[in-house]
């Protein structure tokens, strides 16, 4: 059986992260069967076989740079076959330059491999997550299969049904997704990086799950849209019906406790703070839900109950609940919630609040306003 000699970067299979040698979601071989991108190889013959032949290992021969290659060369040899990574940017303003679009997922690949550079624990995730695949939108179904699946609905059955939707749909949800992490960007002050987003944030990959179960619920499979509505409740605590309709450009900040009514209907470029209900009235059946314009800012906390109309650039005072309808460019606090300035004459805004992400403006101007 094969013994190593001493090396401070050799660990034994039975030391390596846990998604290295034991089936799970995360492991390699789980991944393989349902990710073409991936081929069984026999490239652990000859750590596992007593039989094999030891392999050499030299000392004085220069190391790898790259961290997650230097794990993958001692305990999986030869996996970095069918990996082709540019090398590692020394540059630390590597995660604040400008990206277009066809650069996106490139650039998320970048960040997972700089990642891997501080985090050397954590390159079995990554290689699972981001760089064993070979587009953006595989490497978001794989993401998201994992991330839904349960005991009964294997992650290999989701992989293929969301691959299928997400190639299906002419580029759509992909697009969207696009616009989602560059409004994280844009407006999350906590924001570090897209590959962080795109594994990470539950808002995001809430929303991005709902793409998925609205183009089922549209199709006729309202069945499994709605099994996948109830998975995501599950799992990322946003509960958002397959049949509502939602924009580009989408922000759920922190998103727990956001609940989004079957009718709904949210535009582009809107933020949305935890804990909002975009909800009915009764138990009436029919159009019964808000209809949000582009632009919006909807601060946490808040009940928008009703088929209401919240105009475009409206904004939304946190803990507010409103009934009726809300002009354009307008901001409503309170419960029930009221126009700041007053409803002959509100104070209108001059910036999108949305992008702005401002909650707090001109509420000084609201009369009832006390400490």
């Amino acid at each position: 059986m094969f013994t190593p000699r001493p090396s401070p970067l050799y660990r034994p299979l039975s030391r390596l992260p846990m998604a290295l040698h034991n089936p799970s979601p995360f492991h390699l071989s789980s991944l393989i069967s349902h990710s073409p991108d991936l081929h069984p190889s026999p490239m652990a013959a000859a750590c596992l076989h007593h039989n094999s032949p030891p392999l050499h290992f030299d000392p004085t021969t220069p190391l790898p740079t790259d961290p997650h290659l230097k794990i993958l060369n001692f305990s999986r040899p030869t996996f970095s076959d069918h990996l082709s990574p540019p090398p590692i940017s020394p540059n630390p303003q590597i995660l604040n330059s400008p990206v277009s679009d066809s650069d996106l997922w490139f650039k998320i690949q970048e960040e997972a491999r700089a990642d891997m550079e501080h985090e050397p624990i954590l390159a079995s995730y990554y290689i699972t997550s981001i760089l064993s695949h070979k587009s953006m939108e595989r490497a978001l179904a794989n993401h998201l299969s994992i991330k839904l699946c349960n005991l009964s609905l294997p992650s290999s059955t989701l992989f293929e049904l969301f691959t299928d939707v997400i190639q299906e749909d002419a580029g759509e949800i992909l697009r969207c997704s696009i616009r989602d992490l560059q409004a994280v960007k844009e407006r999350d002050p906590a924001w570090i990086s897209y590959v962080q987003c795109f594994l990470n944030y539950k808002g995001f990959l809430a929303v991005q799950s709902h793409r998925i179960a609205h183009k089922l619920w549209c199709r006729g499979r309202k069945v499994l849209a709605l099994l996948i509505q109830n998975r995501v409740a599950e799992a990322f605590a946003v509960d958002i019906h397959p049949g509502a309709r939602i924009g580009c450009g989408i922000l759920l900040d922190h998103a727990t406790g956001v609940v989004v009514g079957e009718t709904a209907v949210i535009g582009n470029d809107v933020s949305i703070l935890h804990h909002v209900t975009l909800g009915g009235t009764g138990k009436n059946s029919g159009d019964r839900h808000p209809k949000i314009g582009d632009g919006v800012l909807i601060g946490a906390g808040t009940c928008i109950l009703g088929n209401i109309k919240i105009g475009d650039g409206a904004k939304i005072g946190a803990g507010s609940v409103v009934l009726k309808d809300v002009p354009p460019r307008t901001t409503a606090v309170g419960n029930p919630a009221r126009l700041i300035g007053g409803k002959a004459n509100p104070i209108k805004l001059d910036k999108t609040p949305s992008f702005t992400m401002d909650h707090t403006s001109h509420i000084n101007d609201w009369s009832d306003y006390v400490i």
